[in-house]
């Protein structure tokens, strides 16, 4: 049994005592007054329903108590774990050393496939399961709450990584629940401290990062030190108030005339405390902090101050979030800037990269045209990769599309190299530039030029340079 379910179990039974032992005493103050303090005991009919009436009414009352309880449950009625509201006063009581984010990643698909009684008995049979593991493993205290539809927290008094191997194992032996294959992200955080609702958008953070993480690295599954977290949240907005940008530039080969004249920019927070942070270490924290629009602000103008330091044939591809490019005070900004350095727009590109399409598609895109314009390229990156892309592409002509990694490091897949093989013809029909990046060899570099792909990116093609390195080179 959960630990929620006892608590409330023993809550209720609290709550029945409470409402019963005060009845109790006025029944039998009732009929002492009514019947023993005279001799003759007497039952009229009278008498009976006197009694009755008490005996319901005190039923009656406890069952209403109880019944009013139940609007302020402990438990989570489909799975029986704390719910949310129970879960944090909780943890504020039982200040638990260590926190763990279970994710189920892919429910809003399963919500599609499957009726609402099959999804609430997974969730029923996750919780229990999950509970069970952590006792064989002899922790018995580990409460278990359910923040938000696929968002599960776990809170224990542990600091080892007895934790993260109970996780894996957990999410290792049950990967098919009830028939329905069930997909998991989680992260551990310790040295809680009290912040608790703070901790736990911390982890957050760290799902995201790991969303993120296009390298195949699990470090952001490794626990977490709270501490070390709010020092490296304390960093960024740090760097961000200084715009301490760290910029690398990758160069783009136009295959036509074989000279470098697109960088693509990538882009890390310089901290004199902690080192360079990634992007997928900070965007998901700025974001929480709402900070996501004035990050995206001084990147565009780091670039733009940039553009006069190199050759007019040089232009600059980077990233900005489609929530800024959606905000009307990001663009008014924007513009103006633009305006004010004078500078050749069709020298910045902007990259584009959404795994779905934008709810309202008809009014992005005309915030899209407002930027094409002035003048502005519009890319779209991880080309193929998802049904978003394609969704864009029918109602927008981009001017590059960037193909998807496993395009170019499956070239020697039949199925990949044929859906490759068919994307550059639809570009080409659509008059579109072509990019493949992650290039990493010349066997990949000839098979790509003969499929007329216009740029290649990647090691085998150049590395990465610095700011200082790119500016040296050109002026």
């Amino acid at each position: 049994m959960l630990l929620s379910e006892l608590q409330e179990r023993e809550r209720r039974f609290k709550l029945a005592l409470r409402a019963g032992i005060p009845l109790l005493v006025l029944i039998f103050l009732v009929l002492y007054a009514l019947f023993f303090q005279d001799e003759n005991l007497t039952l009229t009919l009278g008498n009976k329903f006197l009694i009755a009436g008490i005996v319901f009414i005190t039923i009656y009352f406890i069952y209403f108590l109880i019944e009013l309880s139940v609007q302020e449950t402990l438990i989570d009625q489909t799975t029986q774990g704390f719910n949310q509201k129970a879960f944090i006063y909780k943890l504020k009581h039982y200040k638990p050393k260590s926190l763990v984010l279970l994710t189920i990643d892919n429910l809003s698909t399963l919500n599609e496939h499957y009726s609402i009684e099959q999804i609430d008995l997974l969730l029923y049979t996750m919780v229990h399961k999950l509970n069970l593991v952590f006792k064989q493993h002899g922790l018995e205290n580990v409460f278990i709450g359910r923040l938000y539809g696929a968002e599960f927290v776990i809170a224990l008094n542990e600091e080892n990584e007895q934790i993260q191997s109970i996780m894996q194992k957990y999410i290792a032996e049950n990967k098919i629940i009830n028939d329905i294959e069930v997909d998991y992200k989680f992260s551990i955080v310790t040295h809680t401290g009290e912040d608790f609702e703070k901790i736990i958008l911390q982890l957050k953070d760290i799902i995201a990062a790991q969303e993120k993480d296009t390298s195949g690295s699990q470090e952001a599954n490794f626990i977490k030190n709270a501490e070390e977290i709010s020092q490296v949240e304390s960093n960024i907005i740090t760097a961000l108030k200084e715009e301490k940008l760290l910029l690398s530039f990758r160069p783009l080969l136009n295959t036509k005339n074989n000279q470098i004249d697109i960088y693509e920019i990538s882009a890390k927070l310089k901290s004199e405390t902690i080192g360079d942070i990634l992007p997928r270490v900070y965007l998901p924290i700025i974001n929480r902090l709402g900070l996501g629009r004035e990050y995206d602000f001084i990147l565009f103008k780091h670039v733009v101050d940039l553009l006069p330091l190199v050759d007019e044939t040089i232009a600059f591809t980077f990233n900005l979030s489609p929530f800024s490019l959606r905000d009307k005070t990001f663009q008014d900004k924007f513009f103006a800037y633009l305006k004010e350095k004078n500078i050749d727009p069709s020298r910045l590109i902007i990259e584009l990269y959404e795994r779905k399409a934008h709810h309202n598609l008809s009014s992005y895109l005309k915030t899209l045209n407002s930027f094409r314009s002035k003048g502005i390229r519009i890319a779209i990156d991880n080309f193929g990769s998802s049904n978003a892309s394609m969704e864009y592409m029918k109602h927008f002509k981009f001017d590059l599309v960037q193909f998807d990694r496993d395009y170019v490091t499956k070239l020697d897949d039949t199925n990949t190299y044929a859906m490759l093989t068919s994307l550059v013809k639809m570009s080409k029909d659509l008059h579109i530039t072509t990019v493949a990046k992650w290039v990493d060899n010349e066997s990949q570099k000839k098979k790509l030029k003969a499929l007329g792909i216009d740029y290649l990116q990647g090691f085998g093609i150049a590395k990465p340079i610095a700011e200082k390195t790119l500016i040296d080179k050109y002026n």
